[in-house]
C-alpha cells in the first residue's frame, strides 16, 4: 500500500519491531532508545482507515519537532541527541523513513492522556450539554458550541486499549491512577504548554481549540513530554478568520475526515470505509497548511 512519498506501514529489516499504533511504528534501537516512525495512516473514531494521507507522517514529525524545540523550557521531551544515520545504519531502511522518524529515549508512559481544552467542542461539548460540566469541572451556563472557555481546563482521559475508546475522567480519578503529586505536575505542565502554544499559534492565525499531550517518566521519576506535540492529529486547529460560535468551525486537522465519515451510514466499527480521492487530497492540503502557518518564517 506504499506509493512514492507515501508510507502506510514501515518495514525496517535492520531493527526489531516493538509494535504498531494507529499511526506510529516503533522499533528497538538499543537498551535505552527507540525509533518512532510516523506513517501516513490516519485513524478516526479509534479505527485505522484503509487509505493513507500522502505526506501526513512528515508533517506530523516536522510539527512535533518544532514544538518539542520551542517548549522544552517548560518540560523536557523524549527526543534523543542521536542522528538517524546512527540509529538506522542501513541506507535502504533509512531512505524509507527519512523525514518521518525520530530517535527517542525509552521512558515509562503514564496511563493517561493529558487533554487541555480552551474551547467547548467535540466530546467536551456533548458532555457539557448533558451535564453542564466536562470531566467533573462545572462550567458557566449558556455556553455555545465552539465558545471560548473563561480559562483553559485540564480534562484527562484514560488510554484505551487498541480498538477501544478513550474515556474522559475526573482529576480525582487521575490522582487515583498516578498519585496526587504527579497528577498535579502533569496538570500544571499541560496547562503551561497549552498557554504558550496557543498564544504563539494565535499570532499565526490559528486557534488551538484543544490538544492532547502524553507524558512519560525517566528512571529518576523526571517528567517528559512524549509521543507527539500539538499536531493536526492531536489538536483542533481553527483558522481565526473563519471562527465563530454556534458551529463546529472549519479546521486544519482531521476533523475534515471525521465530518465526512459522520455523513456515512457507518457504525464506527472496523472495517472503516474507504476515503474518496477528494477527501484524501483536501486532508493532505489542510495538514500542509497547518505546518506552513505554524513552523515557517
Amino acid at each position: 500500500m506504499n506509493a512514492p512519498d507515501t508510507l502506510y506501514q514501515s518495514t525496517l529489516g535492520s531493527l526489531k519491531l516493538r509494535g504498531r499504533g494507529k499511526v506510529r511504528d516503533i522499533y528497538e534501537v538499543d537498551a535505552a532508545h527507540l525509533l518512532i516512525v510516523t506513517t501516513d495512516r490516519i485513524s478516526a473514531f479509534d479505527c485505522i482507515l484503509p487509505d493513507p494521507i500522502p505526506g501526513k507522517g512528515r508533517v506530523l514529525t516536522a510539527v512535533s519537532n518544532f514544538w518539542f524545540g520551542r517548549l522544552k523550557s517548560i518540560v523536557p521531551n523524549h527526543l534523543a541527541d542521536w542522528p538517524l544515520e546512527r540509529a538506522v545504519p542501513d541506507p535502504a531502511d533509512r531512505a524509507q523513513v527519512a523525514g518521518r522518524a525520530i530517535v527517542v529515549k525509552k521512558l515509562e508512559p503514564l496511563p493517561i492522556e493529558a487533554v487541555v481544552r480552551g474551547y467547548v467542542i467535540g466530546s467536551g461539548w456533548k458532555e457539557y450539554l448533558a451535564t453542564g460540566a466536562i470531566c467533573g469541572i462545572r462550567l458557566p451556563q449558556g455556553l455555545r458550541q465552539a465558545e471560548k472557555l473563561p480559562q483553559p481546563i485540564f480534562t484527562p482521559s484514560t488510554k484505551a486499549e487498541f480498538g477501544q475508546h478513550d474515556e474522559n475522567i475526573s482529576f480525582e480519578r487521575t490522582v487515583t491512577l498516578i498519585g496526587p503529586a504527579l497528577a498535579e505536575q502533569v496538570r500544571k505542565a499541560s496547562l503551561a504548554l497549552y498557554a504558550e502554544a496557543a498564544a504563539y499559534a494565535l499570532a499565526r492565525g490559528i486557534i488551538i481549540a484543544d490538544t492532547k499531550f502524553e507524558f512519560g517518566l525517566d528512571a529518576d521519576g523526571g517528567l517528559h513530554l512524549i509521543d507527539e506535540a500539538l499536531t493536526p492529529d492531536s489538536s483542533r486547529f481553527w483558522p481565526v478568520a473563519e471562527y465563530r460560535t454556534g458551529i463546529s468551525p472549519p479546521s486544519f486537522d482531521k476533523q475534515f475526515v471525521r465530518d465526512y465519515l459522520e455523513s456515512l451510514a457507518w457504525d464506527k466499527r472496523p472495517p472503516a470505509p474507504r476515503l474518496p480521492p477528494e477527501v484524501i487530497a483536501k486532508t493532505a492540503e489542510k495538514y500542509r497548511e497547518a505546518e506552513t502557518r505554524l513552523t515557517k518564517p
